[in-house]
């Protein structure tokens, strides 16, 4: 239960708003177990004709008890997921801020799939330990105390076999469903894992999958895995049925053991029970087990919560490895200088070495194939990932010397895939800036090739991109980008395939643009590098990298480096 404890910390859970969810949860189920006491006397007593003035006060008590039950069920479910909701809210908080400012190799061998389970379903399923195990288990403890002291103080034996049969319904039943899951509730993730991994990758990339004819590859793969998440969800509810059938089954034995218990006793004379005293003590434990009925649920939902923040911790702990720095500030002119630099993810082939020396306002082209480690390579000179082999400078220190903050806003990647969120283009463009106005986000629109695009929309640079990335095409997506990245602050811009997605004409003018400095596209004071499959004819840059990737990482290696000082 370690790692529960650790991930439950990441809800910030206000202690006040979990005692107002438990209090009204008692309160709830205590108006239930008042109302079965005071029902059974008002049956029996009214079975024994008294004056009809003496059940007065107990008729409109039960009716307040009815009412105030489900006034309570009510209050108890906005608080306990007022409760919840804010605790999600601030875990999910809490993971994105320690992504951002931890190692960005905290994400390296996680599939896209994996990772979206991890910050998405898993931190769900912490929030739903608040519903579903947290408040429910604390309620059935205080009302299953307060239902054996009361069968107890009426018939001591009785209050017995109740506690007896409470704990079988509250504690073993749903302990033993649990642990018969725990296996089937493990394949299952695996499976959930590799379903939403595989629908993914089939609804981000359908229409170059369809076009080579390898979109039911990834489809059958989902389903494949979505059959085994049901199958083990089917066998991780076999054990959870028994631990259903264990409460009734247990009441069953209460109910007979606290009628055979008060036949044993029941009489008119000194030290018997009276009729009524023996239609409460036989009603009243029905009540009692309604707080238990959760339980094996609550059970459930602990196993599936201790599995989510395992993989939870597991991501922060490697987010929160240390990461050298500084905290010196960036002053100089900014001359970024890379000698014998390999960038690589731990584990995974490095590039070979490259020398690279951009001054301001230099314009660099970085070519390559597929898989050469272009991306990789864009993210060490921004230093997103440390150096494998080599050095990175900036004006002459390198960059672990200086604050992270003051390196982002001097270098700045923007990679490929960069995400469009679900708001207005300027608030998409702001990502980068804070506090671009609309004028600069039409100027930077135009300039990427959307002026016309953006003036027919209704509500200009205020519309909202309802789906993010999936409102545009891929063309537009990618100008957004360019446009994001053109009103950051950083003089140095790292660019991931901006022209990925536009025609080759579109494509080859916009690479053109990038790379001249008298275009008016980037000020000529700030330096470009382009990561590209292809250069475009007729650009001249400063420089040409070619990257390769070799299959293990030597740093101590004697071949010559790439160099970004000679045209290729």
């Amino acid at each position: 239960m370690t790692d529960l404890r650790r991930a439950m910390a990441l809800l910030e859970l206000d202690r006040r708003r979990v005692l107002i969810s438990i209090a009204t949860g008692t309160a709830t189920l205590g108006s239930a177990l008042l109302l079965a006491g005071l029902s059974a006397w008002l049956i029996i007593r009214a079975w024994q004709m008294p004056p009809v003035l003496d059940l007065t006060v107990a008729v409109v008590a039960v009716r307040a008890l009815g009412i105030s039950r489900g006034l309570f069920r009510y209050l108890e479910r906005l608080a306990t997921h007022d409760t919840a909701l804010r605790g999600t809210t601030a875990a999910r908080t809490q993971v994105y801020r320690r992504l951002a400012a931890g190692d960005p190799a905290a994400t390296a061998g996680l599939t896209r799939g994996d990772l979206l389970t991890r910050t998405g379903a898993d931190v769900d399923a912490l929030g739903d330990v608040v519903v579903r195990a947290l408040i429910p288990m604390s309620v059935a403890a205080l009302l299953s105390v307060a239902a054996v002291i009361t069968v107890g103080v009426i018939a001591p034996a009785a209050g017995l076999v109740l506690a007896i049969a409470l704990v079988i319904a509250g504690v073993v039943a749903p302990w033993l469903g649990a642990r018969a899951a725990t296996d089937a509730e493990s394949d299952g993730d695996d499976a959930r894992a590799r379903f939403t991994e595989n629908a993914v990758t089939a609804v981000d990339h359908a229409a170059e999958l369809r076009v080579a004819g390898q979109l039911g590859a990834p489809i059958s793969r989902a389903g494949e895995a979505n059959l085994t998440a049901l199958r083990a969800t089917d066998r991780a509810a076999v054990p959870a049925a028994w631990a259903d059938a264990a409460a009734p089954l247990a009441m069953g034995a209460s109910l007979l053991g606290a009628l055979l218990i008060g036949l044993t006793v029941f009489g008119s004379g000194p030290g018997t029970m009276s009729p009524t005293m023996l239609g409460v003590l036989v009603l009243l434990p029905l009540s009692a087990f309604e707080a238990t009925a959760p339980l094996p649920a609550a059970a459930l939902a602990l196993l599936r919560a201790q599995l989510s923040a395992r993989r939870v911790n597991d991501l922060l702990d490697r987010a929160d490895e240390p990461v050298a720095h500084g905290g010196a500030e960036i002053d100089g002119p900014g001359v970024l200088r890379a000698v014998g630099l390999q960038g690589g993810w731990p584990g995974r082939p490095v590039t070979e070495p490259i020398d690279a020396d951009l001054a301001p306002g230099a314009r660099v082209v970085i070519v390559g194939g597929s898989g050469s480690g272009k991306t990789t390579l864009l993210m060490t000179l921004a230093g997103l990932l440390p150096p494998r082999a080599g050095t990175v400078t900036l004006d002459g220190r390198a960059l672990d010397r200086y604050a992270p903050d003051a390196v982002r806003r001097t270098v700045s990647f923007f990679a490929e895939d960069a995400h469009l969120f679900d708001t207005s283009i300027l608030e998409n463009l702001r990502v980068a800036r804070g506090d671009v106005d609309e004028a600069e986000a039409r100027a930077a629109l135009e300039a990427v090739g959307l002026g016309r695009w953006v003036s027919g929309l209704p509500d200009g640079v205020h519309t909202t991109l309802a789906a993010g990335a999936h409102t545009v095409s891929g063309g537009q997506r990618r100008r957004i980008l360019l446009a994001r990245a053109l009103v950051s602050p950083a003089r140095i811009l790292l660019l991931d395939e901006p022209a990925e997605h536009l025609d080759d004409a579109d494509a080859a003018d916009l690479q053109r643009r990038l790379l001249d400095r008298g275009s008016g596209l980037v000020a000529p004071d700030r330096t470009v590098v382009v990561v590209t499959h292809r250069q475009p004819e007729g650009v001249a840059p400063d420089a040409r990298i070619r990257v390769a990737a070799r299959p293990h990482p030597s740093p101590g290696t004697s071949r010559p480096p790439v160099s970004a000082f000679r045209k290729q």
